[in-house]
């Protein structure tokens, strides 16, 4: 960065030119000033008086007439299609004024010296763990470059939750950049909510409790450390969306009524090189739209990724103005630190201004890399006006000049300036230095991200810089430092955070239960459907329809939909329940007179999100959350094609697990032969066997309503009532069949993942059957057990002896199986038996499965299957197709055609043997 504040390198200057200005053997400066410059004036004399009349306008007439003036020319521009529009870019400097920063409120040098701690324990945490172990990995650079940003939110911003009753603050949502989790441990353990053995154990959560210490998670990991992190972040790019979806979803839950969320915001810290994710993009302008002012990000405008510079050749801080000015959001610049307030004020000729904007970050970074000495011959040494500039200065108060994320002055007035805002989202950009203070160990360098070890000079070298109370031996053993309980430091950190409701991040359970309505008030005609014809996506719509009207738990439901409410059947929800619009209907739809038609409300109870996965599983996230993050529990039930849940949002549903959502997740249309026309891109047959590696998520195929229903009923309960930490997910379908009754014993089968469905007899005419053995076991699940039981006619009708089991969740029951395995490998005197063991033993023969998804999910049972019973599984492994569903099934080898083939093999070979 210009002018950098780190430590004091020492390198000669000529040596630094050697190393960074050799390209096209341009000179430093000429390097410098290949910015594009503005278009030439042809007549000064005329841009001068337009200038002065401008500037009279402001000094008599004030700010706002001179924005109305400028707007009206804008229009006469337009009107007459010259072909311009403003710049979105602002100068670069600070969006906030020196005569507008708000008074500071607290003790300047107390914050600095709390956050200096703060950095050296951190730093020490992630060192101490790499000398000892140096497989662990650690980040120290990207909380150097943010540890101003979180201290001033910590200091004077971030509100915990007071508690949940009547007129308490239930708190802010932070979301926290991830690779800066080690300041956050950090300021845990001057707080003492973590201990000196804590730190110690780093990344270390397997081998921690043996030593009487919690291992830290490396990133914020609600599911590792239920009682700290809120938020899981670790996955770039998820944060952004899923803070933005959660901004939303207060504002939801306080216009129906639910919750009043008002004075309460979400802070978001992320990265600028983050930002290149698309997911942290892609929810921008609904933030906007739904002028969102509860939301607030600050981007760390470190100008690093991970390798290199975000934009060496270019300016990052200006394209993601550009951007989210564009999006229409309120953007706050937070470029430059205090000290540089004097340099602007004697830039008389506008140098300095100029000279910045024409400075890319590829060599801002080599500026925030070398000391004060080269930044006074290679940056202020362009011209005469900016020497004239640094006249006066030391090299040392070069080097220490601040960027304005360095700042706590400058922080605290933007941080203001951004929750005083109305009616937008902010965004703070911050410039930062990454591995600001690391000196010759870090600072701006292109290796600092990976910088996890240091060597005894920069111990002290840091140690120096930020005027730490630590003796040499101190600071090279690396010894973590707390001040005394009774010390300024420790008063005021504490006192501040007391004020704004206790200590952060902390995440919290407590929350109301919810009774759910007996299953025969809502489902009684799935359980008894006598031979009805129907889709199980026809049935959870009318399930779903009736469960909105339970009193009590109806208004807690969340339907929530990318944009395909009529596909799956829900339109009669349009009018029953709304669609939620932060600003109602506005207009006429096209359909009014039809009892289908599309209503919107201020109360609407769906969400429906638009052509968006990525939209409406963050949506589903912060419903399925609400439970901890706001203390009340919601139950989100998000339904969309299957083939765009896991596969194409499956990052997100994996945070969602570490966050301990509970809610519904319902794949319509699912399997790789239902959605016939469709083809390729459309058809699911590998969702299963990617929800089976979640641990918390609960997968079900259901083939009947019954069934379905049962899944339903459970996972309501155990979420909502039982409060239990887990999602279920359930397939659908479109295809009508006649649907059963279930019968009464069914129901442990369905939850546990498989029952006897039926059994058929062998012919019964006294003719000879050609088939030599007498039985055969057929399993099948969702769309294809009705294959399967089609193939256990055919079979039955040449003789043979059939039992189908319906399965309805292949991952509970290898779920199952490898808990008795696992228990009988310990040693365990009673590890149980395998529930799909126990089932095929009451039957016999070779045991046939059958799928619409690729064969490895039913493959995931094989290990349970008794021991001598042939076992094989037809699936519909390879890429999708369109064709009618009988086509399909034939080509992929599931219909019932295909089960009889596979069974006659089995049988023939078992005769063999």
């Amino acid at each position: 960065m210009v002018a950098m504040d780190g430590s004091q390198n020492g390198n000669s200057f000529g040596r630094s030119l050697a190393t960074v200005f050799t390209m096209n053997a341009l000179t430093p400066h000429a390097l410098l000033q290949q910015a594009p410059g503005a278009t030439p004036d042809a007549d000064p004399e005329e841009t001068a008086e337009w200038r002065d009349a401008f500037l009279a306008l402001v000094a008599t007439e004030g700010p706002e007439r001179a924005r109305h003036m400028l707007q009206e020319l804008v229009r006469v521009a337009r009107a007459q299609r010259i072909g311009w529009q403003p710049d979105l870019n602002t100068p670069y400097v600070n969006t906030v004024a020196v005569q507008d920063q708000p008074v500071f409120p607290g003790d300047l040098a107390v914050e600095e010296r709390v956050a200096s701690i703060v950095r050296w324990n951190a730093l020490a945490m992630v060192v101490r763990a790499n000398q000892a172990y140096g497989e662990l990995g650690g980040h120290i650079a990207s909380y150097a470059s943010a540890a101003d940003l979180f201290e001033s939110g910590f200091n004077h911003f971030f509100r915990a939750r007071e508690g949940v009753g009547e007129g308490q603050h239930r708190g802010d949502l932070v979301f926290f950049q991830p690779h800066s989790a080690p300041g956050v441990y950090a300021r845990a353990f001057m707080e003492g909510r973590l201990s000196e053995q804590d730190l110690m154990h780093y990344r270390q959560e397997l081998t921690a409790p043996g030593a009487g210490a919690q291992g830290l998670s490396s990133y914020p990991h609600p599911w590792l450390m239920p009682d700290f992190w809120q938020f899981p972040t670790g996955s770039m790019g998820i944060g952004p969306i899923s803070s933005i979806y959660h901004a939303r979803f207060m504002r939801y839950l306080t216009h129906r009524n639910l919750l009043n969320c008002a004075g309460r915001k979400v802070w978001g810290v992320f990265g600028d090189g983050e930002m290149d994710e698309p997911e942290s993009m892609s929810a921008l302008t609904l933030a906007a739209r739904e002028g969102l002012e509860n939301l607030v990000w600050v981007v760390n405008c470190n100008l690093q990724r991970l390798d290199g510079p975000v934009r060496g050749n270019g300016r990052i801080i200006d394209e993601l103005e550009r951007l989210f000015a564009g999006a229409g959001w309120n953007v706050v610049k937070l470029v430059w630190g205090s000290d540089w307030d004097g340099l602007f004020a004697r830039d008389l000729t506008g140098a300095l201004v100029r000279t910045l904007e024409g400075t890319v970050d590829g060599q801002m970074q080599t500026f925030a890399a070398k000391d004060g000495r080269f930044n006074r011959d290679n940056f202020f040494g362009q011209n005469p006006e900016l020497a004239a500039l640094a006249q006066g200065m030391t090299d040392e108060q070069i080097d220490r000049l601040k960027r304005g994320g360095h700042d706590l002055v400058k922080i605290h007035a933007a941080y203001a300036a951004a929750a005083r805002h109305q009616g937008q989202p902010t965004v703070i950009l911050a410039h930062t230095k990454k591995g600001y203070g690391m000196g010759t160990a870090g600072q701006g360098k292109m290796t600092t991200h990976s910088q996890k070890k240091l060597d005894e000079t920069d111990l002290i070298e840091f140690r120096n810089r930020f005027n730490l109370p630590l003796t040499d031996e101190q600071a090279t053993s690396l010894a973590f430092f707390k001040p005394a309980e009774d010390s300024p430091e420790m008063l005021y950190l504490r006192t501040h955070r007391q004020n704004l409701g206790g200590y952060l991040p902390r995440r919290e359970t407590a929350c109301e239960a919810l009774p759910v309505p007996a299953i025969e008030s809502y489902a009684q005609f799935a359980l008894q459907a006598d031979g009805k014809e129907m889709s199980t996506t026809m049935a959870f719509v009318r399930m779903l329809g009736s469960l909105l009207k339970d009193a009590t738990l109806g208004p807690r439901i969340v339907p929530i939909v990318a944009d395909e409410a009529r596909t799956f059947g829900m339109a009669n929800l349009f009018k029953q329940v709304g669609i939620y619009s932060s600003v109602g209907q506005r207009y006429a739809p096209e359909d009014i007179g039809s009892v289908l038609s599309y209503r919107e409300a201020l109360d609407g109870q769906i969400l429906e999100e638009g052509i968006s996965e990525a939209g409406a599983i963050a949506s589903w996230t912060a419903a399925a959350t609400s439970y901890s993050v706001h203390g009340l529990a919601m139950l989100p039930l998000y339904i969309y094609y299957s083939m765009f849940g896991f596969q194409r949002v499956g990052d997100a549903i994996w945070a969602a697990a570490d966050q301990r959502a509970r809610g519904f997740l319902l794949g319509a249309t699912s399997g790789r032969t239902t959605l016939g026309g469709e083809g390729l891109q459309h058809q699911d047959g590998s969702s299963h066997l990617v929800a089976a590696t979640i641990p918390n998520c609960k997968a079900y195929d259901p083939a009947y309503a019954g069934e379905m229903a049962v899944i339903i009923d459970a996972g309501m309960r155990e979420m909502v009532t039982e409060q239990r930490d887990v999602f279920y997910y359930v397939t659908l379908m479109n295809e009508n069949y006649a649907q059963p009754d279930l019968p009464a014993s069914a129901a442990e089968g369905v939850l546990r993942g498989c029952y006897v469905f039926k059994s058929y007899s062998r012919l019964s005419d006294k003719r000879e059957s050609t088939i030599p053995s007498k039985s055969v076991t057929l399993m099948g699940s969702g769309a294809i057990l009705t294959e399967v039981v089609k193939a256990a006619e055919l079979l039955a009708a040449e003789g043979v002896e059939v039992t189908v089991l319906s399965v309805t969740s292949w991952s509970e029951l290898a779920r199952d199986g490898v808990a008795c395995e696992q228990r009988a490998i310990a040693g365990e005197d009673k590890p149980g038996t395998p529930w799909l063991a126990a089932q095929l033993t009451a039957t016999s023969g070779p045991v046939i499965a059958a799928t619409d998804y690729v064969r490895a999910v039913p493959e995931t049972v094989r290990a349970f299957v008794p021991e001598g019973r042939k076992y094989l599984t037809l699936g519909t492994d390879g890429f999708g197709r369109s064709d009618t569903r009988a086509a399909l099934r034939a080509f992929f080898g599931v219909d019932a055609a295909a089960v009889v083939r596979a069974a006659k093999f089995a049988l023939g070979a078992t005769a063999a043997r």
